[in-house]
């Protein structure tokens, strides 16, 4: 009975965790470049149960022995590309591709940007993303392309963190913000057309899983050569609009029924506790008078 609370209550702590990461998701329907959540849940070890007969042991099954919310990915799908009009405003059009080993053509993800192998291995799009540095000098990584110019000239996102050229140093403007252009490699342009030399930094990560959210709508990575972290090729499928924003890319209609089924969830979950503390009371003042 006590292994029956255990379990929901696990169950429990489950569903507070999945409503909270549906509630995050629907509170950033409108920031830009947000990347939705996914709570990713899996259950205790099983336990394997035997029964001792005559000395002899005969296995009688596998236990489960509750469920538990281990960790929150990113969903790291492009949202749409809004139209603002800014010169200052930034945002990613891609559509990164991985050779496949086995066939020699294209790794075929899905419409999640997730391909399973017949191995089982899981792997995940590569993705884009602008290159920032923080007053520390970590090199972070954003889609929100809203960026701002500081009275010193550097181009500054929208959390206040310099932006960063290709060449990994910050990206100082030298002329004026209205004169500002860039082509869709990322180059800055003169008021001739020419390119400036300077290039904004847009990194690929190979690897989006290891990504690590930090709020303010950027990412870190612990280890940026397991993340096969490099900046932007000629040969990719990436383009820089400049005047647009990226959206949200949260999934209203999903996360409004993940919200509900969290709810429901939990529910029932509390149930069953109400009954086993019942069954518990009544154990103890009822059965204990007899």
């Amino acid at each position: 009975m006590i292994r029956g609370l255990y379990t929901a209550a696990a169950g429990m702590v489950t569903e507070q965790r999945r409503h909270d990461t549906a509630t995050q998701n629907i509170a950033n329907l409108n920031t830009t470049g947000y990347k939705q959540v996914e709570s990713i849940s899996h259950s205790f070890p099983n336990v394997l149960i035997s029964a001792m007969q005559g000395g002899i042991v005969k296995p009688i099954g596998r236990m489960n022995t509750g469920v538990f919310a281990e960790q929150s990915m990113s969903k790291f799908l492009q949202g749409d590309l809004v139209e603002s009009g800014k010169s200052t405003d930034f945002a990613l059009s891609a559509d990164l591709r991985l050779a496949d080993p086995a066939t020699g053509g294209n790794i075929p993800f899905d419409a999640s940007g997730k391909y399973i192998s017949d191995t089982g291995e899981i792997i995940y799009q590569p993705q884009a993303f602008f290159t920032v540095q923080d007053n520390d000098g970590n090199t972070l990584y954003t889609r929100n392309g809203g960026f701002n110019v500081s009275p010193a000239g550097e181009l500054l996102s929208s959390g206040g963190y310099r932006v960063l050229g290709a060449d990994g140093r910050p990206v100082v403007l030298n002329g004026t913000v209205d004169s500002l252009k860039v082509d869709a490699e990322g180059n800055l342009l003169d008021a001739t057309g020419a390119t400036t030399g300077v290039r904004l930094g847009v990194s690929i990560v190979t690897k989006p899983q290891n990504l690590v959210r930090d709020g303010n709508g950027v990412f870190h990575v612990d280890d940026a050569q397991a993340a096969g972290i490099r900046y932007a090729a000629a040969a990719d499928n990436m383009q820089v609009r400049q005047g647009y924003i990226e959206g949200s890319n949260v999934d209203a209609t999903q996360v409004t029924v993940d919200l509900n089924a969290a709810y429901r969830a939990y529910e029932a979950n509390q149930k069953v506790i109400q009954f086993y503390d019942n069954s518990l009371q009544k154990a103890v003042n009822d059965v204990g008078r007899v």
